[in-house]
């Protein structure tokens, strides 16, 4: 294993200051950069390069495709390069921006979160995985150290040692997050990033991971028979999308666009209705609408309709354009915009915010013609908003979600 102190050099250009966090992988550190004069985070791979190098090139060649994946919840890279320790070994590390904010795992520390944030949290992840699978890119290592609570919400870092589906599997990755098939020695592939988001679901919502094991030692010989668990404290369709995450075939398992559109249907549904609601009642709700919001919003930079991963729900939800009788009228759609405002995950909306979003929809059904200028309008509203601190990023997603349904409903005869 690579190590390293402060004071290290490494490239002859970023001196090592101290670590902010360790991971399975890897840890990062607080560095500057002498050649641009900045503060910068280094993650150092923990495991050598050593191996040989088939295995350097591979890095590198996973470095460079994320490095051209840009996504705004995805921390930016800077640079990629390999070092020589004072041991004589070879570390990878990779360079990103120092941002001011609190890893997930220290968060939930101190205690697990309301499941409306935690949800919202997990859209925004699984939108980032979904963009990245687009592409053809596998992060390997979904953790709560590796996503960042920022003042403009979760970011996810470590696209940079990412992989390309299909690369053959490696010990990359923390062992409680760890997909059990990972152990067989599966190619690696988007349903272990899956798994992986599942894992930190659970563990934001109940506060502890939904297994005990710490080590790769103790997942190597558990011997797990029973269903996945569900975490409690949230409503039951928000349970079951969490525990079929963790399904341990991953054929089985949803795609990350799936998860994302299903946790902002949950979001969505108004606070009033969720409490006049028998738990079966809102389960059934909530399954209704995932599976006509998963048709509604492809991940970014993805033409067509969503294609789930598991040949089972590929076949449980028909796209919108072979099945129209589905989707929400104009009505429906914008009562359920004005809806979302009703929701836990806007309850602290400003009160001027809302009426300027309802005022502003109102003005661009009412233009003919300029309905499509005016939606993107308001999506670039619900960003400035939420970069202000007056939307709440989850507010901000269920809000698109509901946008998504007006423009879906505007497609149908």
């Amino acid at each position: 294993m690579t190590r390293h102190e402060p004071g290290d050099l490494l490239a002859r250009r970023y001196l090592l200051l101290d670590p902010l966090a360790n991971g399975g992988m890897s840890v990062i550190w607080r560095a500057f950069d002498q050649s641009l004069q900045r503060v910068v985070a280094v993650k150092v791979l923990t495991s050598s390069l050593q191996t040989g190098l088939v295995d350097r090139m591979r890095a590198r060649s996973e470095a460079r495709a994320a490095a051209r994946f840009i996504h705004p919840d995805a921390i930016e890279i800077y640079d990629y390069g390999e070092a020589v320790t004072a041991n004589g070994e070879v570390a990878a590390y990779v360079v990103m921006p120092l941002l001011d904010g609190t890893p997930v795992a220290e968060r939930v520390a101190g205690g697990p979160l309301p499941w409306p944030q935690a949800a919202a949290i997990g859209v925004r992840l699984a939108r980032v995985l979904a963009a990245g699978h687009a592409r053809g890119l596998v992060h390997r290592d979904v953790t709560g150290e590796n996503v960042l609570l920022t003042a403009d919400g979760p970011k996810l870092l470590d696209f940079g040692i990412a992989a390309w589906a299909g690369d053959p599997d490696d010990d990359r990755g923390t062992p409680p997050y760890v997909a059990p098939e990972r152990l067989d020695g599966a190619p690696t592939h988007p349903a272990v990033d899956v798994y992986a988001l599942g894992v930190l679901l659970f563990t934001m919502i109940a506060g502890r991971t939904p297994y005990p094991e710490t080590t790769w030692e103790e997942i190597e010989t558990a011997r797990r028979t029973s269903p996945p668990p569900r975490p409690v404290g949230a409503p039951q369709a928000v349970a079951s999308l969490c525990q079929r995450c963790l399904d341990p075939d991953p054929s089985r398992r949803p795609a990350a666009s799936e998860v994302a559109s299903a946790l902002a249907a949950a979001l969505t549904l108004p606070r009033r209705l969720r409490k006049g609601l028998a738990i079966a009642g809102v389960a059934a709700a909530m399954s209704v609408a995932a599976s006509a919001l998963v048709w509604f919003e492809p991940p970014p930079e993805q033409a067509g309709p969503v294609v789930s991963a598991s040949p089972t729900a590929a076949a449980s939800f028909p796209a919108v354009e072979s099945s129209p009788v589905e989707a929400r009228t104009m009505r429906q759609a914008v009562d359920g915009f004005h809806d979302t405002l009703d929701t836990d995950a806007c309850v602290a909306t400003d009160g001027d915010v809302a009426l300027d979003l309802k005022q502003v929809l109102r003005g661009v059904l009412v233009t003919p013609g300029q309905e499509e200028t005016g939606l993107a309008s308001l999506r670039r509203k619900l960003t400035d908003r939420e970069r202000e601190g007056r939307l709440a990023p989850g507010c901000r997603s269920a809000l698109e979600v509901s946008l998504n349904e007006i423009t879906a409903a505007r497609r149908v005869p």
